[in-house]
């Protein structure tokens, strides 16, 4: 499994009361009162067809701003950590490490949003999606043509994330899925620090 731009820009996306608050309350209060959140996932990314191109799960950690644990086990083991300046992701099986700037990785993509920088309004045009499939739903529209995406839609039930579908512009669709949410946790500070293994290749990409 490689990992993509979608892939680290889902996991800022997810870092920016009642159950019928409605979809862009939620999104309010899940932008402005959550500052550390962790659950399992599953993934799935199909094309324009529907067809299934990938299937993956893991479970993941993140504290505004900017700090995440983000762990794939399966179909392959795979690591992404921030620190708020630097992200490192590891390949377990290719034993393979990439090392880049926290900017560079969300330059232009959603990830600002809940990442805690940014504006909403500035960036995309909100909708309220209405209630479907028992979640109260958000439509997120870029502004820009240089987000890699062509809408967002994310799924609140009780006020909690529970889905987020992401369409890019060749039409697949990055699905995931939220289970054993907890919010505002405290998370061991050792969660968020990376040493490389010895003898694994680094990729650069701070400048």
């Amino acid at each position: 499994m490689k990992i993509s731009q979608t892939i680290v820009s889902v996991i800022f996306f997810l870092m920016a009361l009642s159950s019928h608050a409605g979809g862009l309350d939620d999104l309010q209060r899940f932008y402005s009162g959550v500052n550390s959140y962790s659950a399992a996932f599953e993934q799935v990314v199909v094309d324009e067809d529907l067809r299934l191109l990938e299937a993956s799960n893991g479970e993941f950690s993140i504290e505004r701003p900017g700090k995440f644990n983000w762990h794939y086990t399966s179909p392959s083991e795979q690591l992404i950590i921030g620190d708020g300046n630097q992200i490192w992701i590891y390949d377990v099986e290719l034993e393979q490490i990439t090392h880049r700037r926290s900017d560079a990785a969300v330059s232009q993509t959603p990830a600002m949003l809940l990442s805690g920088q940014g504006n909403l309004d500035d960036s995309f045009i909100l909708e309220d999606g209405g209630q479907h499939q028992g979640l109260d739903w958000v439509r997120m529209i870029p502004k820009s043509d240089d987000s890699g995406f062509t809408n967002v839609g994310i799924g609140f039930a009780n006020g909690k994330l529970q889905l987020l579908e992401m369409k890019d512009s060749f039409g697949q669709l990055t699905r995931m899925s939220f289970k054993n949410v907890q919010e505002n946790i405290d998370i061991p500070e050792e969660k968020f620090i990376f040493v490389p293994p010895p003898d694994v290749d680094i990729i650069e990409e701070m400048g």
